[in-house]
């Protein structure tokens, strides 16, 4: 599938510095594989180019932003308007005492990683979380026990005028997987407090969150993370999301090419030829039944962007 006026829609963007594409294929820039094309896909050159272009961009031409898709269902029928995708030049990194400056297309292990080269500890926990910081911001992404919230300074974000933001976990109401941050907001960078450590000691850490991932996920497949988040403590019986969709008999259940892990039954897996309507009809499909069976409404962790083919 393409976009039939996709040179019409470029013809109407700024001029940048950095590089339009029309109809780029998003599928093999996605972690499950699936999805339909970008209409303009744009890669700024750098802060001030995606400054400008937020600012001159017509305001009736959709702008979404896209990290490396490890926690996105991209719909089959691709994405309208101006696909807006950060590169290396948003991807820096800085030690500034036990503070780290962190660019938002940072990858979060290799976040990790830095800091424990620095000798920074605190951070261990980005090692187990797949994407970018960015997209750890707009979701306070976490894992065992930690979150972005738990480590964040600060967030230098821009909206969609080209305005920039600073602010602070509480400002953005960070929860439970969610933040307050406005929809249009596009994290560049943020500041993230660690604390001084022992670089081995920081290493074996991380060593150890590694091998809980490979034992209890499928990280060899085609995946895209916790496709739920737990559900909220005050249910009586919830227990984790993982549990509800076990409990509910979804387990290895199957929509298409699509799947719901055997070995961990919160992750779905592209068996190898699904679209990303299997995807998300199986994600409804456990949804209803955990709500039919156990009482429980899981709320989808995934994002799915984009229109149905």
């Amino acid at each position: 599938m393409s976009f039939a006026d996709a040179e019409k829609t470029l013809s109407r963007l700024p001029q940048v510095k950095g590089r339009y594409t029309a109809n780029e294929s998003l599928a093999q820039s996605s972690w499950f594989g699936v999805g339909g094309p970008a209409e303009i896909l744009f890669k700024p050159a750098d802060e001030n180019d995606l400054q400008q272009f937020l600012q001159h961009c017509p305001d009736d031409i959709p702008i979404t932003i896209l990290g490396v898709a490890s926690n996105i269902i991209i719909r089959d029928g691709g994405i309208p308007g101006v696909v807006i995708k950060l590169g290396r030049e948003f991807a820096t990194m800085r030690a500034e005492g036990e503070a780290l400056h962190i660019g938002a297309a940072a990858l979060d292990f290799n976040t990790a990683l830095f800091a424990q080269k620095n000798g920074i500890a605190g951070l261990e926990f980005l090692s187990g979380i797949p994407g970018t910081i960015g997209g750890a911001l707009r979701m306070n992404a976490g894992c065992y026990g930690v979150e972005m919230r738990d480590i964040l300074i600060d967030a230098t974000a821009l909206d969609r005028a080209g305005n920039k933001h600073v602010v602070s976990a509480s400002d953005m109401n960070m929860q439970y997987r969610h933040t307050d941050a406005p929809g249009d907001w596009i994290f560049i960078s943020c500041r993230l407090q660690g604390k001084a450590g022992d670089a081995a000691q920081i290493k074996t850490h991380m060593d150890e969150i590694k091998a809980k991932r490979e034992a209890s996920q499928p990280i060899r497949e085609k995946t895209g993370g916790s496709t739920f988040a737990n559900p909220e403590r005050d249910i009586p019986g919830a227990g984790s999301a993982w549990q509800a969709v076990h409990n509910a008999g979804c387990r290895g259940l199957m929509v298409g090419g699509a799947q719901m892990s055997e070995k961990h039954s919160n992750f779905m897996i592209n068996t190898g030829n699904a679209t990303a309507a299997d995807l998300e009809n199986l994600g409804e499909t456990v949804r209803e039944t955990v709500k039919e069976k156990l009482g429980i409404e899981l709320r989808w962790e995934i994002k799915r962007i984009g229109i149905k083919a």
